[in-house]
């Protein structure tokens, strides 16, 4: 299988970038894609908390990019499975994201591919600084996470014109990177109540005909990172809204339906 680049990334701050990273990197693997997730988002580092990693963590990306350490010394494997194919590679919390260079990103995500990565999900910082160009510059898709509010879904537009012409693929092929749309937080009863936009006009908005997924609003999502586990780690609504993003970029024909016939029957129940 050809290595696949994807970033994670979104104009706005906080709509769940890293959970969503560390979610579908686990959900990969665990059908047996050997996957790494890089946190580019140096300075401050989470990638490895949401994980439970940080003990383990002892070389970062700038430890590799500036040759101080090799990177099957960075790499940190997962410690739930012994056979586990999840990998990560964390962010430098002692730099500033100009530590970064574009070139040696390139050097590191050719050498994963060598190392045969199937999957390399790069956890981008929010926002168009050069810490997030350097997170999608060598991606081949991507996937925008937005939450159902203006802001954020006006700063992911921002972001998919960006996509269109700063990457690699755009610049040296005129090749536009394929790109995801991914609803985080999203609460039907905000929706309903018109606090909180719907899937349709944030589509609307952005130009995009379906979404590869809606995760819905679940407190699990903060209990699951507080104890240093991805949330495809557990069995609930959420991680099987993760999981079928999964399926969905292994090409798998995914049908979700909002409520099961019975559920609406017996709703007043």
């Amino acid at each position: 299988m050809k290595s696949r680049v994807i970033v994670t990334t979104s104009g706005k701050g906080g709509v769940g970038k890293t959970t969503t990273s560390a979610a579908i990197g686990y959900a990969l693997a665990k059908m047996g894609h050997k996957t790494i997730v890089i946190d580019f988002d140096i300075g401050l580092r989470n990638l490895d908390l949401i994980c439970g990693l940080e003990r383990r963590v002892v070389y970062d990306i700038i430890s590799v990019t500036t040759k101080q350490a090799s990177l099957r010394q960075a790499i940190v494997k997962d410690k739930r499975d012994k056979n586990s194919n999840f990998y990560i590679l964390a962010a430098s919390q002692t730099h500033d994201k100009d530590a970064l260079e574009k070139e040696a990103v390139g050097e590191l995500i050719q050498n994963l591919k060598d190392m045969g990565f199937e999957f390399i999900i790069c956890d981008s910082p929010a926002g168009i600084e050069s810490g997030a160009m350097n997170a999608f510059y060598f991606a081949d898709e991507a996937i925008v996470v937005t939450n159902p509010e203006v802001s954020s879904v006006r700063d992911s537009d921002r972001i998919m014109g960006l996509l269109d012409s700063k990457t690699k693929a755009a610049q040296e092929d005129g090749k536009s990177v394929d790109v995801h749309l991914l609803i985080t937080r999203y609460d039907k009863k905000l929706v309903k109540e018109g606090s909180m936009l719907a899937i349709e006009s944030i589509c609307e908005i952005l130009g995009e005909d379906d979404p590869i997924g809606v995760i819905p609003n679940d407190d699990i999502v903060r209990e699951m990172s507080n104890t240093g586990n991805p949330v495809t780690v557990g069995k609930d609504r959420v991680s099987n809204a993760y999981f079928n993003v999964a399926r969905k970029l292994l090409g798998e024909d995914i049908v979700e339906e909002e409520e099961g016939l019975l559920k609406r029957i017996f709703r007043w129940k």
